[in-house]
């Protein structure tokens, strides 16, 4: 996984080619305002999931200022992963507060919206590098 990426892995993309393209530019945005490398991977997550996730993590280049957000919408599951460099600028409560915006968009089918929403609240809780 490279930095500043969604992969999706599923064979169909939940988005359609101009979601693609706000996500890839609010990537982008987040890597750029916060000196971090902001990450999405949406699919399926192995047992245990938190042990995927932080696998997932680990294949970003330079895990340690990486955030990555991995959504599996079948397993109804969320899990966002800061590297050391990163934790120090997102706390947990941060992360948990982007996660419950996160959630109530996906709770109604809008998946796309909380994507969005977590890299922005993640972006802006991390500050300027």
């Amino acid at each position: 996984m490279t930095s500043g990426e969604a992969v999706v892995t599923d064979r169909e993309s939940p988005f359609t080619t101009r979601q693609l393209l706000r996500l890839d530019e609010a990537l982008r945005l987040a890597d750029q305002a916060t000196g971090l490398t902001f990450s999405i991977y949406l699919g399926e997550l192995a047992e245990p999931i938190r042990e995927s996730a932080e696998k997932l993590h680990s294949e970003i280049v330079d895990p340690h200022r990486a955030v990555l957000l991995a959504v599996s919408p079948s397993q109804r599951r969320l899990e966002i992963v800061t590297g050391d460099e990163a934790r120090k600028r997102i706390t947990d409560r941060d992360a948990k507060l982007a996660a419950f915006g996160m959630a109530g968009s996906f709770s109604g089918g809008d998946l796309i919206g909380g994507l969005m929403i977590g890299l922005d609240q993640l972006a802006s809780h991390a500050g300027r590098s």
